[in-house]
C-alpha cells in the first residue's frame, strides 16, 4: 500500500513560512538601529521646558557685572583681564562670553543650557528640549539663575562675608531673590518644587538655600559639595564627612560634566606616549582628597610617572596639554570633591583616566560606559606600595589602543560649547546639553509620582525628610 501523499498546498505554505522566517532573520540582523543621539530619536519625545521669568540681573546681568570689574586678581584670571579690556560697553548683554578663568569656566553648564533654551524654535535643530510658554504644559520648570557666577562674583568682591546671611553678601541676596520669586508661583505650589531644575555645578552655588531647593531636580557635578555636619552624631567633631541624603539623590538629580579646559585631541592626531602615568594639580586637599597626598608620596619617585604641582593659569594649561597628550594614563584621585574637570580634560586628550575612588558619581551613566575607556581602582589597592604602577603596566598595547578608540567616540558627549555668541544657537546634537535633558527626561516618572503622593497626603501630615530623595 502506497504511503499517503503530502498535500501540495501544505508544502507550499510550509515553504512560505520558512522563507519568511529566513527573510525576517536576515533583515533584523543586518539592519543597524539609529544611534541614540540621532535626529530621529531626538524628535520622538522631546522634553517640554518652561523657563521661569527671573529678572535679567540674575543671569546675563551677572555676566555684565563680571566683565565690568576693573580686574580679577585670582589665579588664572589673566585671560579674562585681556578679554575685559576688549569688550565694548555697547555690546549686547546676551552676546557676552562666559569667563575663561578656569576656576569659573569649568562650571559653565548654566550658560550653555540657558543659551539652548533661548534659541528660537526654528533654529534649535536637534535640541532635545522644547521651550513652552505655559508652565502648565511643561514637563519641568527651568530656573535661569547663574548660581556659579553669582557665587564667584561675591568671592571676588568680598570673600569675607560669603558664608554669612547678611545684606552685604550680594550672593546671598540674589539667592533669596530667586527662591522668593519661584516660591510665589503656581507651578511651585503645585509640585512643591519637585519639577523645578536648578544648575548648581559649583559646590558652593546657592549655599544658603540648599535646604529649600532640596526637593527640586539639581544639576550637579557630583554630590561632594553637599557635605553636612550632623551635630547629633559627630560628637563635636568638625569633620564634614557625611552627605546629607535628604537633599541629593541619583533618583531625582542629574550628574553633569564639568566643562573641559583643554582642547580636543582627535584620534588621528595621537602620537607616542612615553609617560606611563601623569597628574597635575594641588597635592594638599581636604576631606576625601587626603588620599591624594598619600598617592603622591607613593608615586613621586616612580620611573615614567609625573606628579606635578600646578595651578589653573595659562602656564599650567600648556603644561597640562603637553603632559596629558604624552601620557598613557592620567591619575584622578578625589580632591575637595570626588571629581574634577581633570577627568574631562583627560578624555579630550585621549589619556586613559585612572579613577581612584570607592564612591564616585559620573555624568550620563547608563548612556556612557566608563569602563570601556577608564581604569577604576579601589583606594585600598592604590595605596599598596608598587601596586598601581604594576597594574597599569599590565595593560597590553591592544587594550590601551581600544580604550583610546572608545574615548574618541565619547569626546563629543562632554562638549558644551556651541560656538554661538552668548551660547544662543543650535547645539551639538550629541553633546552635553542634550544628554543632560535626556537624563532629566528619564527622571520624570519618579518625579510625577512624588508630586502625586504629595498631593494626596492628608493635611497636617509630614513626610520624613529621607523621602526628599524622590
Amino acid at each position: 500500500m502506497a504511503p499517503p501523499r503530502t498535500p501540495p498546498l501544505f508544502i507550499t505554505l510550509s515553504l512560505l513560512c520558512i522563507l519568511s522566517l529566513i527573510f525576517f532573520y536576515l533583515y533584523s540582523t543586518s539592519t543597524v538601529p539609529p544611534p541614540p543621539n540621532s535626529r530621529t530619536d531626538l524628535s520622538q519625545d522631546r522634553i517640554k521646558v518652561y523657563v521661569s521669568p527671573l529678572p535679567r540681573s540674575l543671569n546675563y546681568g551677572l555676566l555684565q557685572n563680571y566683565w565690568a570689574l576693573s580686574s580679577d586678581t585670582r589665579i588664572g584670571s589673566q585671560v579674562d583681564n585681556e578679554i575685559r579690556s576688549k569688550i565694548s560697553p555697547k555690546q549686547p548683554v546676551k552676546s557676552l562670553p562666559f569667563p575663561e578663568n578656569p576656576i569659573i569656566k569649568q562650571y559653565s553648564a548654566e550658560y550653555w543650557i540657558l543659551g539652548d533654551l533661548l534659541t528660537p524654535e526654528h533654529l534649535k535643530g536637534d535640541s532635545f528640549a522644547k521651550r513652552v510658554s505655559d508652565s502648565r504644559e511643561a514637563d519641568v520648570i527651568f530656573v535661569p539663575f547663574f548660581a556659579t557666577l553669582s557665587a564667584e562674583l561675591q568671592l571676588v568682591v568680598d570673600k569675607g562675608v560669603f558664608r554669612k546671611r547678611v545684606e552685604t553678601n550680594e550672593d546671598y541676596v540674589r539667592q533669596r531673590m530667586v527662591i522668593d520669586s519661584v516660591k510665589k508661583t503656581e507651578a511651585w505650589r503645585k509640585s512643591g518644587g519637585r519639577d523645578h531644575v536648578f544648575v548648581l555645578t559649583d559646590p558652593v552655588a546657592m549655599w544658603h538655600v540648599k535646604d529649600e531647593i532640596a526637593p527640586a531636580i539639581l544639576l550637579v557635578v557630583d554630590f561632594g559639595g553637599w557635605y553636612r555636619l550632623d551635630t547629633k552624631t559627630s560628637n563635636g567633631s568638625s569633620s564634614d564627612s557625611m552627605i546629607h541624603h535628604t537633599q541629593v539623590s541619583l533618583l531625582k538629580d542629574v550628574i553633569v560634566p564639568y566643562t573641559h579646559l583643554l582642547p580636543r585631541l582627535h584620534l588621528s592626531e595621537n602620537q607616542k606616549r612615553p609617560t606611563l602615568l601623569y597628574f597635575k594639580g594641588a597635592k594638599h586637599r581636604h576631606r576625601g582628597g587626603l588620599i591624594r597626598e598619600k598617592l603622591w608620596d607613593l608615586l613621586i619617585d616612580e620611573p615614567r610617572v609625573i606628579m606635578e604641582e600646578g595651578f589653573p593659569n595659562a602656564t599650567g594649561k600648556e603644561q597640562s596639554i603637553k603632559g596629558m597628550r604624552s601620557s598613557q594614563f592620567c591619575l584622578h584621585p578625589a580632591g575637595d570633591t570626588p571629581t574634577s574637570c581633570r577627568l574631562f580634560d583627560a578624555v579630550q586628550s585621549l589619556c586613559i583616566p585612572v579613577i581612584v575612588s570607592d564612591n564616585v558619581e559620573l555624568p550620563f551613566e547608563g548612556m556612557v560606559d566608563y569602563s570601556e575607556f577608564s581604569v577604576f581602582v579601589a583606594v585600598s589597592d592604590a595605596l599598596k606600595p608598587n601596586w598601581l604602577v604594576s597594574h597599569l603596566r599590565s595593560y597590553s598595547r591592544e587594550q590601551k589602543d581600544r580604550f583610546r578608540r572608545n574615548m574618541a567616540t565619547v569626546q563629543p558627549v562632554f562638549q558644551y560649547d556651541n560656538g554661538h555668541p552668548g551660547g544662543v544657537g543650535p547645539i551639538p546634537p550629541g553633546g552635553a546639553v542634550n544628554h543632560i535633558w535626556r537624563k532629566v527626561h528619564q527622571k520624570l516618572p519618579l518625579i510625577r509620582e512624588a508630586i502625586t503622593r504629595e498631593r494626596r497626603k492628608p493635611q497636617g501630615v509630614s513626610v520624613p525628610l529621607r523621602c526628599h530623595c524622590i
